[in-house]
């Protein structure tokens, strides 16, 4: 028998982890993992990059930002927990706008709107990286399939957040003369939006993850997440830094439009 199947039959007679000692693991997770730490985002922050580039990371990272709510509403359908729902709804509208409030996605093509980018270009996700469209596919597929404290797990990258936010904004404000406050709306918001949703989630795994297993798997799951926001990067820095091998049909660095 190898040590990864004995290692995961000591987890499933383990004793579970104590509330801290679980949130300190999956804090930890980001701690290692979280996409900060990766050298497109030090190069986006520190003012590394060129127009063209910055218009190649919003485009693709608007795939992620239009398969959240996508996410949402699949784990929403799950659940036959009815105040589960409507906490969770709110987060379809952060994304998607409610009445006059127009939504994290509309603050996203505000985005893009002003790197010079069509809407309707953005939207088609035509010009995007298959590996971005293929990384926010399985996150969608893995918060269909898992159970559900392990699918609100995954969305426990909200923790890690607000920090990388608050270095995007600083970074790019500084940096780039093509970026201004205005663009930046969506961030901003999130400063405020990811806290509260991440409290929440928390809180949910520490009441339902009862068994170490199922701790584990939480775990897991933040490890997950993290690795599809680090394949989207990875992607970004392969098409558009080096060895910058764009896949045929992908938006191209001084890419025109009618």
């Amino acid at each position: 028998m190898n040590n990864d199947v004995l290692d995961s039959h000591a987890f499933l007679s383990a004793p579970p982890l104590s509330p801290q000692a679980f949130e300190a693991a999956i804090r930890a997770v980001g701690a290692e993992r979280y996409h900060d730490k990766h050298p497109f985002h030090k190069l986006l922050h520190g003012g590394k990059l060129n127009r063209e580039q910055v218009r190649a990371w919003a485009l693709n990272r608007y795939c992620y930002q239009e398969a959240v709510p996508r996410k949402d509403a699949a784990f929403m359908s799950r659940a036959h927990d009815r105040e589960l729902r409507r906490e969770w709804l709110h987060r379809i509208h952060d994304h998607d706008g409610l009445g006059e409030e127009a939504g994290g996605i509309e603050r996203w093509l505000v985005l893009t709107d002003g790197l010079g980018l069509p809407r309707d270009y953005v939207i088609s996700r035509r010009g995007a990286l298959p590996a971005s469209k293929f990384a926010v596919e399985a996150y969608v597929r893995f918060v269909v399939e898992q159970p559900l404290v392990v699918a609100v797990a995954s969305s426990l990258t909200e923790l890690f957040a607000p920090a990388i936010h608050r270095e995007r904004i600083a970074g790019m404000l500084e940096n780039y003369d093509f970026v201004d406050d205005h663009v930046m709306a969506y961030f901003k918001r999130r400063l405020s939006q990811a806290p509260r949703d991440a409290d929440f989630a928390l809180d949910y795994i520490k009441k339902n993850a009862l068994s170490r297993a199922e701790q584990e798997a939480c775990i897991d799951a933040v490890r997950f997440k993290c690795d599809v926001l680090w394949a989207q990067l990875d992607a970004l820095h392969h098409a558009y830094v080096t060895p910058a091998i764009v896949p045929p049909g992908a938006f191209q660095l001084g890419q025109t439009f009618p």
